[in-house]
């Protein structure tokens, strides 16, 4: 089960944040392209990975570890490529450390209540919130060199940064409020 095609895929993302990383660091166009194209590729294999999984049966503990991990390796490498280019500036770090604090908090959340045998479901509005944190940080990506073709690219990827950092709020409340109706049941006993 360890070289499924899920798991090939949740694989390459791993892979992909190195080459996102060096992307950015060699920089112009061409860099700010290409980081766009790694990340636009390995946001798509964040879907095809667990929809395949689950259409060819082929579901793994190996993907269910590995897959969140590869997301917030991904997401938390663009976010801080993103402030150390410059991308990013001024209070919309705020935006970005509110997605990096509520993908942590989510994780260690998780860690704990699986070993408790419970697990948090993703819910659609987290579904949506990943949607739309993914076009905005693609459209950072391009940054500057999408600016030439199409002028508010950097204004349009702010703007979504900040309904994701939102979303993020909304949707990391009620992880940790599920979570913790969880944690308070298991101190009562």
């Amino acid at each position: 089960m360890l070289l499924t095609i899920p798991n090939l895929l949740t694989y390459s993302r791993v892979l992909a944040v190195p080459l996102l990383v060096a992307a950015l660091f060699w920089g112009g166009v061409g860099g700010r392209w290409a980081a766009f194209i790694i990340f636009t590729l390995a946001s798509i294999t964040d879907f095809l990975d667990g929809w395949l999984a689950r259409r060819w049966n082929q579901q793994s503990e190996m993907g269910r570890m590995l897959d969140p991990i590869a997301d917030k390796l991904l997401v938390g490498a663009a976010l801080m490529m993103l402030v150390y280019t410059g991308t990013i500036t001024g209070w919309h770090v705020v935006a970005a450390i509110l997605i990096l604090s509520r993908e942590i908090l989510v994780s260690g959340l998780r860690e704990y209540l699986a070993a408790t045998q419970v697990s948090l479901q993703v819910t659609w509005l987290a579904k949506w919130k990943t949607a739309v944190q993914m076009i905005a940080i693609g459209l950072l990506l391009a940054g500057p060199a999408a600016e030439i073709s199409i002028p508010g690219s950097i204004v349009f990827g702010l703007m979504g940064l900040w309904v994701a950092a939102l979303l993020t709020l909304v949707t990391g409340y009620d992880y940790l409020k599920s979570g913790l109706v969880h944690i308070f049941a298991a101190d009562q006993q």
